[in-house]
């Protein structure tokens, strides 16, 4: 058995995981991640990695008779979760920061802390799967298909993944629950955080406000345009929008109208029905593979959206010059999809073994469907 850090966020996913490796054997040390300055935030108590969070994870960690720290990574976390959160949206984008958190400031820093500690491993409660063999550990989605959390984490490090343990990946929620309540566990209960962790308010713009310049393009006025150009109304900044989003447009259309594209340079807004929604291609950069890259002309499933089934897709290489892959490709979709985001993640499958994944760059139409 081994010395195992088990990352503890207050909630009753975590607070399992640290129980089943404990009943496996294993050593078990708890920590729980300091990412912001709770001060600052309205709420800030009671969102995931809030100070109750903290005193949640405490209490479990002492119920199982285990030792618990709490690490400070807010400067990390600011960097490179907050600050890119930021600038993703002030250039029109919409980012996912969950996924910066775990491809960054979570994993990398629970590992050189880990081993300060004596830890040679690293769990978390992902409701994902890892295989090690000896040729190698390879990422897997989580066996209950409506909690899996592989989109979160195509960026980890590859070289992390022999060092990594999931122990709630073969389990359902419930009966992780369940094993939660047998254990008396204070968070058996605790409803799931919704919102984003340093954005407790609920309101993203609260957050830019704070941050961005008083006077930036991405919260001054525009307007609404149609795909042509022709304007058709006026909003209050374009940060307050997101491909796929429908509110916020305003009436007077005949039909539902729903944002299509944001131009940052020109501070517009691109509207229109539905069926304008649908992209066939998806440009990826910021690449990260935890096993051999996709080659050109391999069939993946593409999931876009977290909550987004898988679509079927094939592999186009746009660009070289690195040892390890391109910095970026396309891949083209057997059929059209709605709403690809720029910022959002693209995660590439095959089956259940997470290829790796990148950000969504851009998104068209092939010729053959315009």
């Amino acid at each position: 058995m081994s010395r195992v850090l088990v990352a503890m966020s207050g909630g009753v996913d975590s607070s399992v995981a640290a129980a089943l490796l404990a009943e496996a054997g294993h050593e078990v040390v708890g920590v729980t991640m300091k990412t912001f300055c709770y001060s600052e935030t309205p709420g800030h108590g009671k969102t995931c990695c809030g100070l109750d969070g903290i005193t949640d994870a405490r209490r479990v960690a002492d119920a199982l008779g285990i030792a618990h720290y709490v690490f400070d990574v807010e400067e990390d976390f600011t960097r490179d979760v907050i600050d890119d959160f930021v600038d993703e949206y002030a250039r029109g984008r919409t980012p996912n920061p969950c996924v910066r958190c775990n491809s960054n400031t979570k994993f990398r820093d629970l590992l050189v802390r880990g081993r300060a500690l004596g830890c040679d491993r690293i769990a978390t409660g992902h409701y994902v799967r890892v295989a090690h063999a000896p040729e190698g550990s390879t990422l897997m989605r989580g066996l209950d298909p409506s909690k899996d959390q592989s989109y979160f984490l195509w960026g980890l490090p590859a070289d992390l993944l022999p060092r990594l343990l999931f122990p709630v990946g073969e389990l359902t929620k419930a009966e992780v629950r369940t094993r939660a309540r047998e254990l008396a566990l204070v968070t058996a209960d605790k409803p799931e955080s919704q919102e984003i962790c340093f954005v407790p308010s609920g309101d993203y713009r609260d957050l830019l406000r704070r941050r961005l310049e008083t006077v930036h393009p991405a919260l001054e006025p525009g307007h609404l345009v149609l795909a042509d150009g022709t304007v058709v109304g006026e909003h209050e900044g374009f940060a307050g929008f997101t491909v796929g989003q429908r509110k916020r447009i305003g009436g007077g259309f005949a039909e539902p109208m729903f944002v299509l594209e944001i131009r940052p340079d020109g501070r517009e807004v691109v509207i229109g029905p539905r069926e304008q929604l649908f992209r066939d291609r998806v440009v990826i950069e910021e690449l990260n593979w935890l096993g051999p890259a996709p080659g050109p002309g391999r069939k993946v499933r593409a999931q876009l959206r977290y909550r987004a089934p898988a679509a079927v897709g094939e592999v186009r290489l746009l660009a070289s010059g690195r040892s390890d892959g391109p910095d970026r490709l396309e891949v083209v979709l057997d059929e059209p999809q709605a709403a690809i985001t720029p910022g959002q993640s693209a995660v590439l499958f095959d089956g259940d073994v997470v290829l790796g994944g990148g950000r969504i760059a851009s998104a068209g139409l092939s010729a053959s469907t315009r």
